[in-house]
Order: C-alpha cells, then sequence, then structure tokens
C-alpha cells in the first residue's frame, strides 16, 4: 500500500516539491526534538498563529466599539428621561413682572415670574432647571429627582436647612433677606 503522500502526488493534488519540503520540515523537527532545541514553527502554523492572533484583536476592537455605542445609547437615553421628567413636571402659569435671576451655565440669566413663584423658588418649593437652552420651572421633589440622575441639570435650588450662623460672627444681627433681587 502505498503512502499518503504518494497517493497525493498520483492523484495530482500536491507536487513533488511540496513533498520534499514536507519531509525536510518533519526531519528538521524531529532531529531538533531529539537535540533539546526549541522547534521552529512551520509556514503553516505561523499562519495559524497569525490568524488567531488577528481574530483576538478584531474581537477586542469590536468589543470596544461596542462598549463605546452602549455608552453614547445609555447617555442619550438618560437625556430623553431626564427631558421627559422636566417638560411632564414643569410648573407653568408663573409668568409675571418680578425680575428673578439665576445663572445657567456661564451666563446670568432673568425669568419673570410673578410674587407666589418668586416666594417659592426663595423659599426652596420651586427649583429651576436647564436642558438644552432651556429653562424649567419645577417642584423641588422633581428636582431631587432629577439630581439624581444629572446634577448638573439643576440649576437653581434653594435650601433653607443649609443656613448656619456663626456665633462669633459681628454681623449676625443683620439677617439677609430672603427676597433680596439682585
Amino acid at each position: 500500500m502505498a503512502s499518503l503522500q504518494e497517493q497525493l502526488l498520483k492523484a495530482g493534488l500536491t507536487t513533488k516539491q511540496k513533498a520534499r519540503q514536507a519531509n525536510s520540515d518533519k526531519r528538521k523537527k524531529n532531529k531538533q526534538k531529539r537535540s533539546g532545541t526549541e522547534v521552529e514553527t512551520s509556514i503553516q502554523e505561523q499562519v495559524q498563529q497569525d490568524l488567531a492572533k488577528q481574530k483576538a484583536e478584531k474581537q477586542a476592537k469590536d468589543a470596544a466599539l461596542n462598549a463605546e455605542r452602549q455608552q453614547a445609547l445609555a447617555e442619550k437615553e438618560q437625556h430623553q428621561r431626564i427631558l421627559q421628567i422636566l417638560t411632564h413636571h414643569q410648573v407653568t402659569d408663573i409668568t409675571g413682572e418680578l425680575e428673578y435671576n439665576y445663572t445657567f451655565g456661564s451666563k446670568i440669566k432673568k425669568l419673570l415670574v410673578n410674587e407666589q413663584t418668586q416666594t417659592a423658588l426663595v423659599n426652596g418649593r420651586l427649583c429651576i432647571c436647564g436642558l438644552d437652552d432651556v429653562t424649567y420651572v419645577v417642584t423641588a421633589e422633581t428636582a431631587e429627582k432629577i439630581a439624581t440622575l444629572d446634577a448638573s441639570v439643576v440649576l437653581l435650588q434653594n435650601d433653607k436647612a443649609g443656613v448656619d450662623v456663626d456665633e462669633d460672627d459681628p454681623y449676625a444681627a443683620y439677617q439677609i433677606p430672603d427676597d433680596l433681587m439682585w
């Protein structure tokens, strides 16, 4: 019975040159194994290793790209959720003749409000939130809920409990009025 190599040569599936190269590689490997030196990898094994390495790099790149997309999608979803809360819970019918100043980013903006709204803003019952260059007046509870999602959206949230009076303060007798307009 002829060897597999002879059968492949007879069938024309390989050439004599490739058969000699395979025999030569086989003899070199056996000799290196017997001498204890490290075996060189054949061209086919190197190609397989390179392909495996490229596949692993591609998978890592795809995973990083997928993570970026997921992060962008989560940010967009959170933005839409905040926008929905603001539009649904905003307080309407606040317009009046009194000016209420607040900061939006690095700019000072004015909001024309009525007296009842001004008092509620000063006392902390109402808060001012801003998203996409639009201002929303919402209740304090809504502002707290939004602050848990993104604190940068809440522009103004007055808190009466945070006022501490120092005993050594020489101006302690001169309290700042709550309705001070600036």
